[in-house]
């Protein structure tokens, strides 16, 4: 895979992202808790933390939360939101995969991704892990599921079509392009220290008003303000038109999956 530096991809996504992104199922962050028995003593590492879509909740039912992400604007939407609920016991810190050897990290019960872990070395990142979590201890991989896991909303077509006239039919990533790793998630950790592997899903449905449905595309790697450039404003406008062609009560509902693949040692 391509190899793209944090400010090609998030730094213009950062207050979007916080905004707008719906984050996971809240039955994830119950099944945490029993899973593992979360008392609010122990430490978790979430890397590639963004906004702290999985920090914030986790923060509410652990020790201390280390989340790290190599994007400054992004760790600094997250402190902000951390700060607005009250939120102490994340330390926020800039790194990522490459770097969590030389971070000085204390050991984990739990380290937690979201959507993240495309964009690692991930049999290296594993092994590093290995060292870092406790013997009992797991990696939870959060996301919405594979690409073409759940019907997509007909809606999303019609983002796709003014997306494609702006930026072309390939996904964006930087300067470049992006392609999903051909293999799965669960391959790759089953030939790691954490073999035992198994995936659990929540679907709900979520409702989003127009103006949601635009600054959620802003959040996206693959359609953000940088990739836009001078064209944000006509993209912007010719997608409220479409969408607002589509439907005229501006009201655009989804199924959204939370899914977590949760991966032990044997």
């Amino acid at each position: 895979m391509t190899a793209y530096t944090p400010d090609e991809l998030f730094t213009s996504t950062a207050p979007y992202y916080a905004r707008f992104r719906p984050g996971y199922n809240p039955a994830l962050y119950d099944m945490l808790a029993a899973r593992f028995a979360l008392d609010g003593t122990q430490r978790v590492l979430d890397l590639g933390t963004g906004t702290g879509v999985l920090a914030l909740p986790l923060a509410r039912l652990v020790g201390q939360v280390t989340a790290i992400d190599p994007e400054p604007g992004m760790l600094e939407e997250g402190r902000k939101l951390a700060a607005d609920r009250g939120i102490t016991n994340i330390d926020w810190r800039q790194g990522d995969s490459a770097t969590l050897p030389t971070m000085g990290l204390e050991p984990v019960l739990l380290t937690v991704m979201g959507a993240a872990f495309h964009w690692m070395d991930r049999d290296q990142t594993l092994r590093d892990l290995d060292q870092l979590i406790e013997a009992n201890g797991a990696i939870v991989l959060a996301s919405g599921g594979a690409p073409g896991d759940i019907e997509p909303a007909t809606w999303l077509q019609v983002i796709a079509n003014v997306r494609t006239h702006y930026l072309g039919p390939e996904r964006r990533a930087g300067s470049g392009t992006y392609s999903h790793p051909k293999e799965r998630h669960q391959d790759v950790l089953a030939r790691s220290p954490f073999s035992n592997v198994e995936t659990v899903r929540w679907d709900r449905t979520v409702t989003h008003t127009l103006d949601e449905v635009i600054g959620l595309q802003f959040s996206y790697s693959y359609s953000s303000p940088a990739q836009l450039g001078g064209q944000k404003d006509a993209f912007e406008r010719d997608l409220r038109q479409a969408l607002t062609d589509f439907s005229p009560a501006g009201i655009f509902d989804e199924v959204v999956r939370t899914e977590a693949i949760i991966a032990t040692r044997p």
